[in-house]
């Protein structure tokens, strides 16, 4: 028992990437402004998130193991006419690399409002300097290297925002309101949308699939490969989970501009170092959310262009050293023009219901999958988390277009 135990934590590593992925300045800022918004009443949100990415990032572990292929080789072995083959694998790419390079600047002007407030220093010159050393990580790290990075930053970011939950000590009926009765206030249909769309992400299916190859040999550690992501993306989902309720403790009906805000009620509970924690909170997901975005240009890239070599490719890290220039020129600029955000926005709108419908439809072909196609009990849950997905996607999408012509 124990030794099972023992394997199950050392089998740790894909999913703790993914947790890593989505736990960004994006998903903070989200849970925060969730939480100064609308209390403990959108948690609900949060953990259907977060079993709507459990289901769906479990598919893609028994999809690698099975074919020992990545989704993008599934993807364009599914389609049999060529140009629908074109069409599909290109606008995937496409649609996922400039969501990948349009975001990229904001991750790294994430990442350093935690560092510049430590060093006193402005977020423009701080920015470039985190960018340069993911670069050096892309250029000259690997896997496992990449997967002991991720290991640490979600470490950090679990010590400081669940210790801060706890520490404040929250209303506890509330939480559980919040989680087992369902609602949407007035105005928070937006909040929803984006508390969940931060946590379902389409380029970490790209990557769970090259990074389970890496990690596992086959089906015999599919056991361990459901148990990574399982308890890493739990993990995460209590993190994300605890920054919201942080917020509602402690800033409810605040306008929230930045999560350093929560600094200032915790002063009597952490003093002087109160700010000094939530910056490194926030720098710990910032670093981990701009680490993943050119991980997963590179990965979706290699995945449905067959590039083989997985991390170790000079392809891959090619793409991964373009995108991270990309960060560091805009963010050194302050360049973040918001029709390109609002096309990335509408992109994703369109290739997160898109690619969530590939992959159920390519688990459950029996002559590829076997035995470990998708169960009936499976696709209804599978089903009901990519109906919810698509309803999404094709809400932001209306939400970005509309964004697009007022602006």
């Amino acid at each position: 028992m124990l030794g099972g135990f023992k394997k199950i934590l050392k089998s740790l590593g894909p999913g703790m990437i993914i947790t890593a992925s989505f736990i960004g300045p994006g998903t903070v800022t989200t849970m925060t402004q969730g939480g100064a918004g609308f209390g403990y009443s959108l948690l609900w949100a949060v953990v259907f998130s977060i079993i709507a990415t459990i289901v769906l990032q479990e598919m893609i572990i028994r999809l690698s193991l099975v074919t020992r292929e990545g989704l993008g080789e599934a993807i364009q072995e599914l389609f049999a006419h060529k140009i629908g083959k074109f069409i599909i694998v290109w606008f995937t790419l496409i649609a996922v690399t400039i969501g990948c390079a349009a975001y990229i600047s904001g991750d790294l002007i994430g990442t350093s409002l935690g560092a510049s407030y430590l060093l006193q220093l402005p977020e423009h010159l701080v920015a470039p300097v985190i960018g340069v050393i993911i670069l050096l990580i892309g250029l000259f790290g690997n896997y496992r290297f990449l997967e002991k990075i991720m290991l640490v930053l979600m470490v950090i970011m679990g010590l400081i925002f669940i210790i801060t939950m706890i520490v404040i000590q929250p209303d506890v009926i509330g939480i559980l309101q919040g989680v087992f009765v369902p609602t949407i206030p007035n105005g928070s249909i937006l909040t929803v949308i984006a508390l969940i769309g931060t946590t379902v992400v389409p380029y970490n299916f790209f990557i769970h699939s090259t990074a389970v190859h890496e990690r596992f040999k086959d089906l015999t550690d599919l056991k361990f490969a459901r148990w990574d992501t399982i308890i890493s993306i739990t993990i995460g989902g209590v993190i994300s989970a605890a920054i919201l309720i942080s917020a509602a403790t402690l800033i409810k009906g605040e306008e929230v501009t930045s999560v350093i805000q929560l600094a200032g009620p915790l002063k009597p509970v952490f003093g002087d170092f109160a700010p000094i924690i939530i910056s490194i909170g926030l720098f710990a997901a910032g670093l981990s959310s701009a680490i993943a975005s050119p991980t997963g240009a590179a990965a979706t890239i290699s995945s449905l262009l067959g590039w083989k070599g997985g991390m170790r490719s000079k392809k891959y890290k090619a793409v991964f050293v373009v995108i991270i220039i990309i960060g560091i020129i805009t963010s050194a600029l302050g360049f973040e023009p918001l029709q390109v955000l609002l096309i990335a926005q509408a992109l994703n709108g369109i290739i997160l219901p898109l690619v969530a419908i590939l992959i159920l439809i390519i688990i459950n072909k029996k002559k590829l999958m076997g035995k470990y196609a998708n169960t009936w009990q499976l696709n209804i849950i599978s089903f009901i988390v990519v109906l919810v997905v698509t309803f999404l996607g094709l809400y932001s999408l209306i939400d970005a277009v509309k964004n697009i012509f007022a602006a």
